[in-house]
């Protein structure tokens, strides 16, 4: 028999069946307090988008397509600037709630939306965990809520790859910080050539997945540039999400300076 033809998938590049591509991206709200490490799920992303959520503690937006991962958590609240991130990629959008303004953005712009608040049975409180640091859930269980909803394909445009994927034979990028918090925040990627991506750190130690013990590695890591800022109530942070800045990428041991633009919320 012909084997199966893959195509690239739309959020990831690694080859799959056609049909993958038509799947729904489901994206998950997953914490960075240190209560919450170690998370689960964040090994298995198709791409993650970090930023602070309040009080310098950053906060995850997990993309899953091409990927599944059966234990996904801690599960917590979404601000705005992480829909803005989602919407391009036609995401259902798991949280326990948000802030008001997010779930105002969700509303007005008839997000995907798989709210813990209003869907509590797809998710998990587990027991080894104290609350708020322990709502879980798993790919599965969202599958079966957004078809439930009919939430069964996302329509988006996926980045253009040209890249191989092979070391570079001039590395210069061995090693990244991210100065964008604090020390217990601050997120450090080791380049490792003989896998050709990144291992992540944080607050001086090896980010591992919970489960596997596995470390946090991506084949690809990108700094968008963007104003950041408090918002009246002096507690919930703001980004610019739309307009353009300067990105770093960091792949194949080295680093190209770049341009992000994005129009509008839906767009790429």
């Amino acid at each position: 028999e012909a084997k199966p033809k893959t195509v690239a998938s739309k959020l990831t590049g690694l080859q799959v069946l056609p049909e993958v591509n038509e799947r729904q991206v489901t994206g998950v709200m997953i914490e960075n307090s240190p209560d919450s490490r170690p998370q689960s799920g964040l090994k298995e992303a198709g791409i993650v988008f970090e930023a602070i959520a309040e009080g310098g503690i950053t906060r995850f937006l997990a993309l899953f397509q091409d990927t599944e991962s059966a234990y996904i958590g801690p599960i917590r609240s979404v601000r705005p600037y992480y829909i803005e991130w989602a919407l391009p990629f036609d995401a259902a959008l798991a949280h326990v709630g948000g802030s008001p303004d997010a779930l105002a953005v969700i509303r007005s712009l008839g997000v995907k939306d798989l709210d813990e608040f209003a869907n509590a049975k797809a998710y998990t409180r587990v027991t080894n965990r104290f609350a708020p640091h322990n709502v879980y859930s798993s790919s599965a269980a969202f599958k079966e809520l957004e078809d439930k909803k009919g939430f069964t394909k996302s329509t988006y445009t996926g980045f253009a790859r040209a890249d191989k994927g092979t070391p570079s034979a001039q590395i210069n990028a061995r090693s990244v910080d991210f100065d964008i918090s604090s020390a217990l925040y601050d997120a450090h990627w080791d380049y490792d050539q003989a896998s050709n991506g990144y291992n992540r750190s944080e607050g001086g130690k090896a980010h591992t997945d919970e489960k596997s013990g596995q470390p946090i590695h991506s084949k690809v890591v990108i700094a968008l540039v963007t104003n950041k800022g408090i918002m009246s109530d002096g507690l919930h942070t703001t980004y610019t999400t739309t307009g353009s800045g300067k990105m770093y990428v960091f792949q194949n041991g080295v680093v190209a300076e770049g341009t992000w633009s994005k129009a509008d919320s839906k767009s790429q």
